[in-house]
């Protein structure tokens, strides 16, 4: 059955169901979800987690077995299966039918994937854990709504913000929900509970939007050739030192052009990514850039940083900033300046 996320607390308090399944992209939405999951869980008798994380070389039969195995230490233990591609493949699909149509009588089942694709949606195993459980889909947040979101949430908490200091809390947090959620515990903890104005957001709320050197990284690694844009525009604005701009850009491609030369030599694309220790969360960025270019293009990019390095310390004509922007694009997959030859292989 689908569960909506606002109604998931409801569920769990008329009670648990065998399995459960969360995907989504909103990591604070979909971390709250699978928590609500877990105390009901605990409090209906789960004492022992056990996790499982799908990789290209998975045991999906010893999943299985794990499933029908009682806890060691309880009545009933919580399995969760982590499929953070939201693809499990032939073997998986299997699995998890075979699962659901005979799901644990004594443990609980708790799916956790990334966003699905609309594809996936019409397959078997995603139909057979829709029938035979909750299904909690959670899509990402516009930034129309984030206001309305972070009013309710505000409230929940016994907080009486104004409008314009809602207003003002989005602003700052730039539609990061994670650091919405921050600052909301940071105002009840400086000010209580009660009435919340423009001037305590404005004195207690840190300004996330803050462009920083990481979150360039992430931009353009995914693509967004405007918000890279802006942050450029936005670490030049405050001062940042190029250098610095520059060494997280050639670490980030020198990490790809690496995990790139591994999957050239054989290796699965799930084996490099653990491999280099890549976050959950990034896994499907690193992923899309291994796919949207080529070794020779990697390579190509470092050569240009060592380019642009020699820009910043004077040994090469160029403007830095520009130069930068440049990188930053290709690294998304757009050459703002063809014309430079000297990037090219």
């Amino acid at each position: 059955m689908q569960i909506k996320p606002e109604q998931l607390n409801v569920q769990l308090k008329k009670g648990l169901v065998p399995l459960y399944f969360v995907s989504g992209d909103e990591p604070l939405l979909v971390q709250e979800a699978c928590d609500a999951i877990r105390a009901a869980a605990r409090q209906a008798g789960c004492s022992e987690r056990e996790v499982h994380h799908v990789e290209s070389s998975f045991d999906w039969q010893g999943f299985l077995q794990s499933g029908d195995a009682m806890s060691l230490f309880a009545d009933r233990k919580l399995i969760e299966l982590r499929l953070p591609t939201g693809k499990p493949g032939d073997k998986g699909s299997k699995a998890l039918q075979a699962y659901a149509e005979r799901p644990s009588e004594d443990n609980i089942l708790l799916i956790i994937s990334g966003k699905l694709e609309g594809s996936s949606r019409n397959t078997k195993w995603y139909k057979a854990l829709d029938k035979a459980g909750a299904v909690v889909t959670i899509w990402p947040m516009d930034l129309r709504q984030l206001p309305g979101w972070a009013m309710r949430r505000m409230k929940e908490k016994s907080l009486q913000p104004s409008q314009e200091a809602v207003a003002l809390l989005v602003e700052r947090v730039e539609g990061n929900l994670l650091a919405c959620a921050q600052e909301i515990e940071k105002l009840l903890l400086l000010h209580g509970e009660g009435a919340v104005d423009v001037d305590k957001v404005a004195a207690s709320v840190a300004d996330s939007s803050r462009f920083d050197i990481y979150k360039l990284v992430d931009g353009a690694l995914q693509g967004d050739a405007a918000r890279t844009s802006r942050i450029i525009n936005g670490l030049k604005g405050e001062g940042v030192e190029p250098v610095l701009v520059l060494w997280a850009l050639s670490r980030e491609i020198r990490s790809m052009a690496n995990m790139a030369f591994e999957a050239t030599q054989g290796a699965g694309v799930e084996q490099v990514l653990a491999k280099h220790r890549v976050w959950d969360k990034r896994k499907a960025l690193v992923r899309s850039g291994l796919k949207r270019h080529s070794l020779p293009q990697w390579q190509a990019m470092l050569k240009r940083c060592a380019e642009v390095d020699g820009m910043i310390k004077g040994g090469r004509p160029g403007n830095v900033w520009d130069e930068l922007l440049q990188l930053s694009l290709w690294l998304g997959g757009l050459r703002l300046f063809p014309q430079v030859k000297s990037a090219r292989m």
